[in-house]
């Protein structure tokens, strides 16, 4: 999957704009999904977590991901609910999930998400990550795709 030429701008806005990020994990042959906060830098997705739990193993199995975001723009009621139509934008990405382990590594990626939801700048304590998972997904691709109806 390619990021698509014409569409980084829309990927960055969309992506900006987003409040959760839905993350598609492998349980053997059946997909997990789970909606997370995040943040984003470089081409990189930043994830927390507590010390354990079921996401968190599963990674650790295969940390090969599929992620997901989506924002509804309008919804067109017709009078034949089969005419309906919604207008939207999404980005469909793969990548490869990479724990990190350095204070200095975590504190960056609590640093990347709390940007995510605020324009404050906050330190990150060190004493605060030490029970902190904190993970990247590495992004091989995204695509992105719209309606404008």
């Amino acid at each position: 999957m390619m990021t698509s030429p014409d569409k980084p701008a829309k990927i960055e806005a969309l992506i900006k704009q987003a409040e959760v990020c839905r993350l598609g994990i492998n349980d053997g042959t059946t997909p997990y999904v789970v909606p997370l906060s995040f943040g984003y830098r470089d081409n990189t997705l930043y994830f927390h977590s507590g010390p354990k739990g079921k996401k968190l193993d599963l990674l650790k199995e295969n940390p090969d991901v599929c992620f997901e975001f989506d924002r509804v723009t309008k919804v067109m009621e017709a009078e034949n609910p089969c005419s309906w139509d919604i207008g939207y934008q999404s980005i469909i990405g793969t990548g490869k999930a990479e724990f990190l382990e350095t204070p200095e590594d975590k504190i960056k990626g609590l640093e990347a998400i709390v940007a995510q939801y605020s324009d404050r700048p906050m330190k990150i304590p060190e004493s605060g990550v030490k029970n902190t998972v904190v993970f990247r997904v590495n992004i091989t691709g995204m695509a992105y795709k719209q309606n404008s109806v």
